[in-house]
């Protein structure tokens, strides 16, 4: 089978983005991972539009953008955990699975007996992760939490935004949900260390995962640059706040990004400029001095690129090896020439719509090649067949959906 988990069963209990988003990982390398959902609702972003799919009419589906962004590959089982009879079914699916994934409020899954210590129970090997915004414990452990307020609590939207004395100055939050995005892959590499320590314990394992942790985690060099310095970062714009010329830069008709990254990328781009002498000038001669000085670099090379078309500047930089890129829309991403060679724009049937656009994942796999053969559920559109496959026979199912439970 492809994929290197084809063999692993993952049980996902969350729904929003970042369980969802890691589920997503975990389907597209090759493991069967059952969605449960609310019955008649589904999860939250179902309905997260516009804009919707639209079925072979041309009428809106109930599958909004933001739900197909991060579900492909699952299969979507609908369950009432307010139930005895929900619950059982719950519990029957962690006993066959490797992995569950969860972002219930802390302590919920504990009244239905769901929790980590109750399913170890029955399953020892099982790998569990709780999703939440603030982890198990602590002051704020029982708050919700989104994307939005942890960028601004963890400190990015402090370090993401123009200068506050230029126009448009202010705090801004990342153009996509950072955080969740972030948090799904952290969680997708805890759930596969713990699957890999399984291979030689044979026991599985409790991870707990908090956004705000995460987002911490995430600060990188700009955490590091308080730490060492004592400083607080501030807000730059585009401007990097520790390697320069790093900007966007306003060309004849356009505007390009260049990112020079070392002195002799900096010293091509002179010679592309015309200005071989910047690199001998001992403010412009090093990283550290360009960076200490971008008040007097920046100001010449925006004058500079105002005199070409972008096209031309990029032309040139290209050929002389200095990274630089036009700002493309979403649209020009999916024309790219590289995005088009590299595939990264699928299409896979959909029940109703006929088919579904996709963006694959990235990961690619010499000895496992990954498939892309399943478009994100319809709501409940596998209950029968899941619980077929954990012993419910038809009758039972059948009394379970006129009981209003799938």
């Amino acid at each position: 089978m492809a994929g290197p988990l084809s063999h692993i069963k993952v049980l996902d209990l969350s729904r929003i983005l970042a369980g969802p988003w890691s589920g997503q990982v975990l389907a597209d390398l090759g493991a069967d991972v059952v969605k449960v959902e609310r019955p008649k609702v589904g999860d939250d972003t179902r309905s997260w539009g516009p804009p919707f799919l639209k079925d072979a009419e041309g009428v809106d589906t109930r599958e909004s953008g933001y739900y197909l962004s991060a579900n492909r590959g699952k299969r979507s089982v609908t369950v009432d955990l307010n139930t005895a009879e929900g619950q059982e079914i719950v519990r029957a699916l962690a006993l066959q699975s490797d992995i569950l994934l969860e972002n219930y409020k802390v302590g919920t899954l504990a009244k239905f007996g769901l929790d980590y210590a109750s399913l170890k129970a029955i399953n020892p090997g099982l790998i569990y992760c709780s999703v939440t915004g603030f982890g198990q414990d602590g002051p704020k452990a029982e708050n919700a939490a989104y994307d939005f307020m942890i960028q601004a609590m963890g400190g990015l939207m402090s370090v993401t935004g123009e200068m506050d004395d230029l126009p448009g100055g202010g705090p801004q939050k990342v153009g996509v949900p950072i955080v969740d995005l972030m948090t799904g892959m952290y969680t997708s590499v805890a759930v596969l260390a713990a699957l890999a320590r399984r291979a030689e314990t044979g026991l599985g394992d409790y991870i707990d995962i908090g956004m705000l942790d995460v987002m911490v985690g995430s600060i990188a060099n700009q955490g590091m640059n308080y730490l060492v310095s004592g400083k607080t970062p501030k807000r730059n714009g585009n401007k990097h706040p520790n390697i320069q010329p790093q900007d966007v830069f306003a060309c004849a008709d356009g505007y390009i990004v260049l990112v020079v990254g070392n002195d002799g990328q900096f010293a091509k781009f002179c010679d592309v400029a015309g200005k071989p002498e910047w690199p001998l000038d001992e403010r412009f001669a090093t990283n550290g001095a360009r960076v200490r000085n971008r008040g007097v670099l920046l100001p010449m090379m925006e004058a500079l690129f105002l005199e070409k078309p972008m096209a031309a500047w990029a032309t040139e930089l290209d050929a002389a090896g200095v990274p630089c890129s036009p700002i493309n829309t979403i649209p020009q991403v999916f024309e790219d020439e590289q995005v088009k060679h590299r595939k990264m724009l699928i299409e896979l049937p959909h029940p109703t719509a006929g088919k579904v656009p996709q963006i694959r994942s990235p990961m690619r796999f010499s000895e496992a090649e990954l498939e892309f053969n399943s478009a994100p559920p319809l709501l409940g559109q596998h209950t029968s067949e899941v619980l077929a496959e954990i012993g419910f026979d038809a009758d039972r199912i059948a009394q379970l959906a006129r009981d209003g439970i799938i």
